[in-house]
């Protein structure tokens, strides 16, 4: 079985860079994670060792004990960081700056007048955070949400790990179905996003099957899954090396390998390392 590393995976700059700041925190104990760092247990499982604290995704409105509290790669509103200041918390901030540049695109189309539509998955924290700044917002998950709204000026945003090609559908079911608006379009899927799928791609063609490392609530990871599927290619997902099944590649000479942006280096070369050690028993055995 022949393994091929897509050209592009695993960690963005702006996942390195949070990680990064992470390292530098000398009293893990007085900081309180405002959410997941980045939607990857095993980044999660070494900061809680660290001693550092973490509030749940969808129990973020309770206020952290500590008198610190980190701002994830996900980002939140100015609202949001607002309530946390005038609560006294002093701020550790690692959002992403792809992720400010798309909080920044929907607040110049909210003072520009126009109802904004954001592309991303509803209930996601990246796209909560832009949506709570907005009087007048909607979240798209596919073409099937759009609708003709009561506006005459729709502004277009993207939640950062959005495919290109959803985003594409998107657009065109937003045109059709409001031929009378004005439609203002920022894109803002973030490059990384874009390399990575578009290294998926380059890949699908050579391989028969897919190996995709990241968190099972990794938005980007489950696209470049969804990728996959949607060119009939199998995918695995997993999130370490201890869940591959030798028996799911027996049919299979040449397998692809991909990650998520918020996968480590360490946790893909594992994986590597343990697909090339299930060949040799499949080897033998035919």
């Amino acid at each position: 079985m022949r393994v091929i590393r897509a050209d592009v995976l695993g960690l963005c700059f702006g996942v390195r860079d949070a990680l990064a700041i992470m390292k530098r925190v000398d009293r893990p104990d007085e900081v309180t994670i405002h959410g997941e760092l980045v939607h990857n247990p095993t980044v999660q499982d070494q900061l809680e060792r660290r001693g550092f604290r973490s509030t749940g995704e969808s129990a973020r409105d309770v206020l952290a004990e500590t008198p610190v509290v980190l701002i994830t790669a996900h980002g939140v509103s100015d609202r949001e960081r607002a309530r946390l200041e005038q609560a006294g918390k002093r701020l550790i901030d690692t959002t992403c700056p792809l992720v400010v540049r798309a909080h920044r695109a929907a607040l110049t189309l909210r003072d520009e007048g126009y109802h904004v539509l954001i592309i991303g998955r509803k209930g996601h924290v990246e796209v909560l955070g832009i949506a709570e700044d907005l009087p007048s917002v909607a979240v798209v998950e596919s073409e099937n949400d759009v609708v003709q709204y009561p506006y005459q000026r729709l502004g277009i945003v993207c939640q950062t790990t959005t495919p290109e090609r959803l985003v594409k559908s998107v657009r065109r079911a937003i045109e059709l179905r409001n031929p009378g608006a004005e439609i203002r379009f920022i894109d803002t899927v973030c490059l990384p996003t874009k390399d990575h799928q578009r290294a998926l791609e380059r890949l699908l063609g050579q391989v028969e099957a897919m190996v995709v490392v990241g968190g099972r609530n990794s938005n980007n990871t489950k696209e470049l899954v969804a990728l996959c599927r949607e060119r009939e290619v199998p995918a695995l997902h997993i999130e370490t090396a201890s869940e591959l099944d030798p028996s799911w590649f027996e049919t299979y000479e040449t397998v692809g390998l991909t990650a998520g942006t918020s996968t480590l280096d360490s946790t893909i070369e594992e994986v590597e390392h343990a697909l090339k050690q299930i060949d040799q028993p499949l080897r033998s055995h035919a």
